[in-house]
């Protein structure tokens, strides 16, 4: 949909609601107009989309002017309009940003009630009654997550940027290993160097490991004895007496066995990641998953059996060929096996994924919109709370990736990450470092993407880790 600006130039602002609320690939125009006058600014919107016209307007005083009150009206006159012109109510309402639930933490953490927090999202950016729900659920939780945490407490993220194949949906850094392994020595050399170093750095800055989230990628792509040789040099680098979790993410089950499982258990790792995405071999196949809905149960007894703290299960909703009906299927069939996690994320098309090229046979909207409302109703009902969400770009009907937990085992990596509470230190390719500064600033450093510009500039990725401590202070 073509974007005309008058008389402002926060692109940025009323883009990504018009991308939210239409998605990339809309016919029609839009124009977002700012005009001042005496003691008033008014923002209007006119949209024209499936041969229909629309107007939005809201005005403002002058003299409360801000940025961020701006582009607050600017984007509601562009709902205002928006709304005129959609089947449905946007579930989001207004909100355009990857992490709605930030608003209503902030506002819980600085003093704030459920019902004003509720109001917020309701008054000022229309969001509907159950997402609203969702959002206080999580930021409850992350309220009790923040509680946790010291100043000087930090997070550790460990890049493991293999994968056996590549998933049609995927659109992560990763290499396909296949039968081609000679990259992961020189990448696990490369990345025990980096452990070295910052768990030297991290001893010097008085700071303390609370969650060590092993990522990627595939991680359990690495064998037995890769895998208890990495394990072993972090819990040996590392002070973790003070860590609160440690996960690692199994994801595909065809990467598992019990021998495996049990090693990671075994080397120190409390918590255990089995994605199956869906529990219908056609969709399976269709995602480029080889494995079948067999192994995913196969895999979760394996891991049952190895003692895990708590095990997560991750679902999808939209992959190419299901329905309603498999989607349906899939919940209740994983939900039956009652792991201690359930993340339910809707179909982001990105580039880098073969699906954003493809878009073959993908469910409809509606069908969508089912399969995430009875995820969200069913899951309740087996006593599942939803304790972090985030939103992506190009997300099918524009919903959201929710991650469910029961009997208090929140992952709390997943919350510290997401919420941005305190600093995560990432290690290995593909790896993004969020430093929290004072005053509330945040710095994103990027480790190389790939595995082999990780090895090759290995020297300026252990530079940058010097810079990152002295940043921290």
């Amino acid at each position: 949909m073509k974007l005309t600006l008058i008389g402002h130039d926060d692109l940025y602002a009323v883009e990504q609601l018009q991308m939210s609320l239409f998605g990339s690939d809309a016919a029609g125009e839009a124009v977002s107009a700012l005009h001042r006058s005496g003691s008033y600014i008014t923002a209007s919107t006119t949209i024209t989309y499936n041969g229909q016209t629309a107007h939005g307007i809201r005005r403002f005083r002058t003299a409360s002017e801000t940025v961020r009150l701006r582009r607050q009206k600017l984007q509601q006159s562009y709902y205002a309009a928006a709304v005129k012109l959609l089947p449905t109510l946007p579930p989001w309402g207004a909100l355009s940003g990857v992490r709605p639930t930030k608003l209503t933490t902030k506002h819980l953490l600085e003093g704030g009630t459920e019902s004003s927090a509720n109001a917020l999202m309701r008054d000022v950016y229309y969001v509907t009654e159950d997402r609203r729900r969702l959002a206080m659920d999580c930021s409850k939780s992350t309220v009790a997550a923040a509680s946790l945490l010291a100043p000087t407490d930090i997070s550790l993220y460990v890049g493991i940027p293999f994968c056996p194949t590549r998933c049609a949906y995927c659109s992560f850094v990763s290499r396909s290993v296949g039968k081609r392994t000679e990259l992961l020595e020189p990448y696990l050399e490369a990345l025990h160097q980096e452990l070295a170093l910052t768990a030297k750095l991290l001893a010097n800055s008085g700071r303390h490991v609370r969650t060590i989230y092993i990522g990627g990628g595939t991680p359990t792509t690495l064998s037995c004895d890769q895998l208890a040789r990495l394990l072993d040099g972090i819990t040996d680098a590392f002070d973790l007496s003070r860590l609160l979790e440690f996960t690692v993410e199994g994801g595909r089950p065809d990467t598992l066995d019990a021998e495996k499982l049990l090693t990671i258990r075994r080397h120190g790792a409390d918590r255990m990641s089995i994605n199956p995405q869906t529990m219908v071999d056609e969709v399976l196949r269709r995602s480029g998953r080889p494995h079948t809905a067999a192994d995913v149960l196969r895999a979760y007894e394996q891991a049952v059996a190895a003692d895990y703290k708590a095990i997560n299960m991750d679902l999808i909703a939209g992959l190419p060929g299901d329905t309603p009906a498999g989607f349906r299927h899939s919940l209740d069939t994983v939900a039956a096996l009652a792991p201690a996690n359930i993340t339910v994320h809707t179909l982001a098309l990105k580039k880098g994924a073969d699906l954003f090229e493809k878009r073959v046979d993908l469910p409809s909207g509606t069908d969508v919109a089912q399969m995430v409302e009875y995820a969200n109703l069913r899951l309740r009902q087996l006593g599942y709370k939803p304790y972090y969400l985030y939103r992506q770009k190009y997300m099918s009907g524009s919903f959201e990736n929710v991650g469910w937990s029961k009997d208090g085992l929140d992952c709390l990596y997943n919350i510290y990450m997401m919420e941005e509470l305190h600093t995560i230190v990432s290690l290995g390719g593909g790896g993004m470092n969020k430093v929290n500064l004072p005053g509330g600033r945040l710095e994103r450093l990027h480790n190389p993407k790939f595995p082999e510009q990780y090895i090759q500039q290995l020297d300026s990725v252990l530079a940058q880790k010097h810079a990152l401590f002295e940043r921290m202070g």
